[in-house]
């Protein structure tokens, strides 16, 4: 089934054999990374990207992130505050690699000068702990349609 097209390239969802729906990206499985420094929420969120039919790898912090070798996610789910490199940074710095990469802020401690900022500096969505579910497969799929 025709989900979206953007740029080109189709973003398509299927059933696979096991019934799992998978998302795809130009025929790639589309990976969405998590960077967040709590591991509850990397599990929660891993799982509801996973049952949405995304591959999902995640990180412990945006170091973790950035010294990983692989090529570029399809988005990126980063928070705003972490230990060591914020998730402002992280996105400063990965649109000099990647200035068409997706991101996804999430934030436990937003304010409307960091939504701003975040959204300013390209982010898709900025949302606020904690958030439905809903909301977060929505930033994706606009963050893919966009992006994709």
């Amino acid at each position: 089934m025709l989900a979206q097209a953007a740029a080109g390239r189709q973003i398509d969802a299927f059933r696979s054999g096991d019934g799992c729906r998978v998302r795809t990206v130009g025929g790639a499985r589309s990976v969405v990374a998590v960077v967040d420094d709590d591991a509850s929420v990397r599990k929660a969120l891993s799982r509801l990207l996973n049952t949405a039919g995304y591959a999902v790898e995640t990180f412990t912090s945006a170091v973790d992130f950035l010294g990983h070798s692989f090529p570029p996610p399809a988005c990126v789910v980063v928070d705003v505050r972490m230990p060591g490199m914020t998730g402002l940074a992280l996105q400063h710095d990965l649109a000099a690699m990647y200035p068409r990469l997706p991101i996804v802020m999430i934030t436990g401690h937003g304010s409307e000068a960091i939504r701003q900022r975040a959204l300013d500096a390209g982010a898709v969505a900025v949302l606020d702990k904690p958030f439905s579910d809903q909301a977060l497969l929505d930033a994706l799929t606009d963050a893919l349609a966009r992006h994709g």
